[in-house]
């Protein structure tokens, strides 16, 4: 009988890709083993390779998942600055999906759930540069997107890393980041 439960999961993809995120959290990437999946949803240690042929498989899975969320997490935020304080909560509530998502070294770049995910997010970064006025963004929108993208995803990345604790102290976290995205952003309406 033990060696059927080996073999039967209710819902395996889940569990795997849940057993991943825990050790990306934990360990990072580069510490993901199949076999060691496996071995922690309780299935064969060829099981996972079912539903992700690979290591890149189940990364690209991961990511994609996450784009997913991403996305939805922007889709109903306001304006620009919400969109980043957004940014900034996605990661620090999915720690383990944000490390995966920007390391396309990690992913399958053509595969389509992957690629479908990500321009779902990309819009909904692009709309909130986009809904500024150009004397709140300047000329260039391109440059505005990629100025924004870099403030969220570096102060996102600093936080996960610590290393705000001690500059941020006893301060929301997210009070600061719209208080820096004031810094480069202005919306004339509201000032």
């Amino acid at each position: 009988m033990s060696s059927e439960r080996t073999y039967h999961h209710g819902d395996l993809r889940r569990a795997v890709l849940t057993a991943a995120l825990d050790v990306i959290r934990t360990e990072g990437p580069g510490a993901l083993s199949l076999r060691d999946l496996a071995r922690r949803a309780g299935v064969s240690h060829a099981a996972p390779a079912h539903h992700f042929k690979d290591r890149t498989g189940l990364l690209t899975a991961i990511a994609a998942e996450g784009y997913g969320l991403f996305a939805d997490a922007l889709a109903d935020a306001p304006d620009l600055r919400e969109k980043g304080v957004r940014y900034v909560r996605f990661a620090t509530g999915h720690p383990a999906h944000f490390q995966v998502m920007f390391r396309p070294e990690l992913h399958h770049p053509d595969d389509p759930e992957l690629l479908a995910a990500k321009a779902r997010a990309a819009q909904a970064l692009r709309a909130g540069v986009t809904g500024l006025p150009a004397e709140g963004r300047g000329d260039d929108p391109q440059l505005a997107g990629i100025a924004a993208w870099s403030l969220a995803h570096g102060y996102a990345t600093l936080l996960l890393s610590g290393n705000l604790d001690d500059p941020l102290g006893d301060r929301n976290s997210e009070e600061v980041f719209r208080s820096l995205a004031g810094l480069l952003f202005r919306n004339p309406e509201s000032s």
